[in-house]
């Protein structure tokens, strides 16, 4: 497993650093702005390719799926064969895939290309922070680790902006060219600058944790984003589901046996850890899954522009920005328990407060109090979460650990958008049958939006239709996706009181000395 601090590395000269810190800078940003980016660019993807909101879906989690399966792997690789190395193949890999993206004829080729995006990105994630950690001495890397993590802040509220613009004003496929300027710079910057690293004690590599994790959360995610189309009985669908629970079932066993495993699950057995990776599991699933259909519903149902839409979300990103480092002090002074249940439950009212607004409402008035309170809880969560973590398990585990909360983060965020699909297409169908009977749609007019009712809000409108009956049906289509989106919020309201309940339930009140975790650590051998 990774130990930071403890590897076979070049000296980095002192003059080198602050390219170092550039190139992973620059390099992890090109991941958090695809993050963000891409599900600003949603709604003209689907118009353009004429996909249906499944398969919009899946140009996210084809990406995410890979990336959250294959993270721990892509640092392990690291360490085996040069952190510099697998950093630059991950960069280099990750803008080819961008390439192919922008150059997708169809919905089905750009799915293939975000998931070798996928790949490329497990490869350069944890890269990033790695080449800090092996390039910079101890005194400095606290410094230089927080000044990452500030460029961190600032890529993830440009990037939605950025986005949103060059959806405006050129065209989608430019979410995915501007990842290409990035990467040459980044390999410009890792073959002239940065020194190579790699860890001699480093474990072996945990393949079949990999593939076994990779099939559990494809088979999973597969059944859910699939079954509204072809139904819970489709041969497909019921075959994927087995696979996923058969393949999670299967990782768990072989993950408890190996000498070395990408999860170590002897972590778990450390209070303060379990509880805070269950907390992560609800609550970022609230947030992933949540704020996957905010900007459709910005942008399909409310009538913002893509730039609007992605803008809408700089509260929350200034909030968590500004007050961080406040934040970082609570679990000093009241222990990890108390944020950690009132983090959750403010950003369970910040969920409740997204499901009010209606179609046609003020952003001002229906739109900010949600992103607002929702920035407040999570930063009350994330700095407090982050050091409960790492003091869980003590210094020679806080990579791994890091690691494995980072994964857990990102598995969450895959299968809630996955299952509150299901239910945002469970809704939308009752609701827009209902609306459509109300303004007396005519038989011919339903079965049209029968039709294209895959395609969620972005459901075309029969042609050749007066002006006052296409505004009325403009208007169901937007009322009916609200009508969904409510129920997601409220899911997410739900799913982050539940976290703040397992706080309350499985974290210690006071910060828990590193000591306790040293049985663990003899037992994981890392």
């Amino acid at each position: 497993m990774t130990q930071i601090g403890k590897s076979d590395t070049t000296p980095c000269p002192p003059a080198s650093r602050p390219w170092v810190l550039a190139a992973a800078i620059v390099g992890s940003s090109m991941a958090f702005i695809d993050g963000t980016v891409v599900n600003v660019a949603l709604p003209a993807i689907q118009r353009d390719l004429h996909a249906t909101a499944f398969q919009a879906q899946w140009v996210v989690e084809s990406y995410a799926l890979l990336l959250a399966a294959l993270l721990l792997v892509g640092g392990a690789l690291g360490d085996h064969f040069g952190r510099r190395r697998i950093f630059a193949i991950g960069v280099g890999l990750f803008a080819l895939a961008s390439a192919a993206c922008a150059a997708a004829g169809d919905v089905h080729q750009l799915i293939a290309a975000r998931a070798v995006q996928g790949v490329g990105g497990a490869l350069l994630v944890p890269g990033s922070l790695a080449l800090i950690s092996a390039s910079f001495p101890e005194k400095e890397r606290g410094r230089a680790i927080g000044t990452w993590s500030g460029f961190s802040g600032i890529t993830a509220a440009i990037g939605p902006v950025l986005g949103g613009f060059l959806v405006d004003r050129f065209s989608w496929t430019w979410a995915f060219l501007i990842n290409l300027p990035m990467a040459v710079i980044v390999l410009l910057l890792v073959w002239r600058h940065v020194p190579e690293s790699r860890n001699p004690k480093a474990g072996a590599l945990d393949g079949w944790g990999a593939l076994l994790a990779t099939v559990a959360l494809g088979g999973i995610v597969y059944a859910f984003i699939e079954a509204p189309t072809q139904h819970w009985t489709s041969p497909a669908v019921l075959t994927a589901l087995v696979l996923g629970v058969a393949g999670t079932v299967a990782f768990v066993v072989v993950e408890s046996r190996l000498r070395s495993p990408m999860l170590p699950l002897g972590l778990f057995k450390v209070a303060n850890f379990g509880g805070a990776n269950l907390l992560t599991l609800l609550l970022y699933a609230a947030l992933g899954g949540g704020l996957y259909f905010f900007p459709l519903n910005m942008i399909q149902a409310q009538g913002y522009s893509a730039t609007a839409a992605g803008a809408a979300l700089l509260p929350f990103i200034l909030i968590l920005f500004a007050l961080s480092r406040w934040a970082g002090k609570l679990v000093d002074r009241f222990g990890p328990r108390l944020p950690l249940v009132i983090g959750p439950t403010i950003a369970a009212a910040g969920f409740a407060l997204f499901a009010v607004p209606g179609v046609g409402a003020s952003y001002w008035t229906g739109f900010f109090p949600a992103v607002v309170v929702l920035g407040l809880g999570m930063t009350i969560t994330v700095a407090p979460l982050t050091t409960t973590v790492m003091n869980a398990v003590g210094p020679d585990l806080a990579g791994v650990a890091s690691g494995v909360n980072n994964a857990v983060s990102r598995a969450a965020s895959v299968l809630a958008i996955a299952v509150f699909g299901v239910v945002m297409a469970w809704v939308f169908d009752a609701a827009l049958m209902e609306r459509l009977h109300a303004i007396g749609a005519s038989p011919a007019v339903t079965e049209f939006l029968q039709r294209e009712r895959d395609k969620l809000a972005g459901a075309a409108l029969p042609a050749g239709l007066d002006a006052a009956t296409t505004a009325a049906l403009k208007h169901a289509v937007a009322a009916a996706f609200v009508s969904g989106f409510r129920w997601v919020m409220l899911l997410c309201a739900g799913l982050a009181l539940l976290s703040a309940a397992s706080a309350w339930w499985m974290i210690g009140g006071k910060a828990a000395p590193v000591e306790a975790a040293a049985h663990d650590r003899k037992v994981l051998d890392v």
